[in-house]
């Protein structure tokens, strides 16, 4: 008879059904991501239970967040989509699913008794030899301008062409290109601001340099101005209540509260005094202005902009190169921000603000039109993902080609060092290579292609020395991924491949898993 050593309520799980019940999470997780991946992937409406929002998208990473989870395997791979969002911005279907394949593999060697570790000593040969692969069939085109703009060119394509935004990859790829280069070697996405608008079409969405303000002009300021000192505040501009420091107040008679407002009045004029001393001709506050100091500050010409909000002053001043101020006693301390030309524009139906010739350069916003609130979002998402993966280019500048090349590429690798590896380690490094064949597989079947007798056609390709093979999705063959200028980032496949060995590997070991008991209400 065994003891029990654990609370009533806990749960233990022991090696067989541990094991088996991770694998059966994350293949889940992978089955359900699976279909999105690629340039033929399918959508997934996610609807919230709460409030009953919907939410059209292929992002693995936006799909993963949204579900909730209880398997503690399929908890893991949620992760790594998450990691790979953060480092790279795109590539979050695919380290999934090759996770969840090489779980797949690593679940048939159990079946016929191979012990977790020897899967994991040969998971980690083959990982070795499919990012040497890799690395050699890197290219770097950085010293040459007119390519490397290419190469950029055609990853934010290959991107794209996954995405919502397919029909008009030409005209993103290129707005995604010009957005990126504008930041001159900096991967601080924060200078490109995103505006969406609904309304129009995807391809009225368009590139601006300089940076909008989702807000409008106050009423009496000018609405053009040009060289502009700007100050970026985040002070109170709203005295019509009496503060003396949460004091009440008695007094005597009428005439004694027309004193306290004179005061009050004067206050803010002085104030406002201040804020003009500056010698600046537009005022951004972060909070409300009322009408006597609107007054006051147009009266001395200065532009007015209230109510910006928190996100907005942040990027105002980092694209400006001024600083928040709150203090107005010491202008000498206060730096404000330029630009050449601020002026009123329409989007829509809607006025915005707009700064032209801004001091940070790099600084440019796109403005995102399109026919649904669902659409614009997943077309922010879409452009999130390119813009995430071209500003990581630029920094590690190799690329690789896509559409299942450089997959099929480590996976004849992983073969060759398959053969020189002793032992029942080399059915994991086989099985790692089989693994890594799913993902052409799985790009075929989404196309509704015949998957297997592509991926036969390519591995032969591959091991005949036709190294940039690949599909074309096109026309439902084999063919030249460099003609066709599919490139995908380097450090992108180089991090899908590494997550997806570390997780898969983390979870081949599990062999407990231990629920707490539920914790027990006070009172009950």
């Amino acid at each position: 008879m065994s003891m029990q050593i654990f609370n009533d309520q806990a749960t233990e799980e022991k090696s067989e059904n541990a094991r088996l019940a991770s694998f059966v999470g994350a293949l889940a997780l992978g089955d359900l991501v699976k279909s999105t991946l690629g340039p033929k992937g399918m959508n997934k409406i996610l609807q919230s239970a709460s409030t009953g929002e919907i939410n059209v998208t292929n992002d693995g990473a936006t799909i993963l967040k949204a579900i909730q989870l209880d398997n503690a395997a399929a908890k893991i791979l949620v992760n790594i989509s998450k990691v790979q969002d953060d480092e790279v911005g795109d590539g979050t279907t695919s380290v999934t699913v090759l996770s969840a394949e090489l779980l797949r593999e690593a679940e048939r060697l159990i079946t016929r008794k191979i012990h977790p570790q020897t899967i994991v000593d040969g998971f980690r040969i083959a990982s070795k030899a499919a990012l040497k692969a890799l690395e050699e069939a890197a290219v770097d085109h950085q010293s040459d301008e007119v390519k490397f703009r290419e190469d950029l060119f055609n990853i934010a394509r290959t991107t794209l062409s996954s995405k919502v935004l397919s029909q008009d990859k030409e005209y993103f790829a290129n707005l995604a290109v010009d957005a990126v280069l504008r930041l001159r070697g900096s991967v601080d996405l924060e200078h490109i601001q995103i505006i969406k608008k609904v309304g129009g079409k995807l391809t009225d969405s368009y590139l601006d340099e300089g940076f909008i303000l989702d807000k409008t002009i106050a009423v009496n300021s000018p609405k053009r101005l040009e060289n502009a000192k700007i100050m970026i505040a985040n002070t109170s501009m709203d005295t019509d209540k009496i503060k003396i420091f949460g004091a009440r107040l008695k007094v005597d008679g009428t005439g004694k509260l027309a004193e306290l407002e004179r005061a009050e009045r004067e206050k803010m004029k002085e104030k406002v005094d201040a804020i003009a001393a500056h010698g600046i001709n537009c005022f951004v506050n972060r909070q409300l202005i009322y009408n006597y100091p609107e007054s006051l500050l147009a009266e001395k010409g200065i532009l007015v902009i209230e109510h910006a909000d928190f996100e907005g002053v942040e990027r105002l001043s980092l694209v400006t190169g001024g600083e928040i101020a709150s203090t107005f006693e010491r202008p000498d301390l206060v730096k404000l921000g330029r630009c050449e030309v601020i002026e009123e524009i329409m989007i829509g139906e809607d006025k915005l603000i707009k700064f032209s010739g801004v001091a940070a350069g790099e600084a440019c916003t796109v403005v995102l039109r399109g026919s649904t609130n669902q659409m614009v979002d997943e077309a922010e998402r879409s452009l999130h993902d390119a813009l995430s993966v071209l500003s990581q280019t630029v920094k590690e500048t190799r690329t690789v080609l896509g559409g299942g090349c450089a997959e099929m590429l480590m996976s004849c690798a992983v073969e060759e060092a398959a053969r020189s590896v002793e032992g029942k380690k080399a059915l994991a490094v086989e099985s790692f290579a089989r693994a890594l064949r799913q993902i052409p597989t799985i790009l075929a079947d989404n196309a509704g292609l015949d998957s297997s007798d592509l991926v036969a056609q390519l591995r032969a390709a591959h091991f005949s020395g036709r190294a940039d093979a690949g599909l074309d999705m096109d026309k439902g063959t084999i063919g030249s991924m460099r003609e066709l200028g599919v490139t995908e980032s380097f450090k992108l496949k180089r991090q899908v491949v590494s997550s997806a060995t570390e997780a898969s590997e983390m979870i081949i070991r599990v062999d407990n898993i231990l629920r707490a008991a539920p914790r027990k209400r006070e009172g009950m």
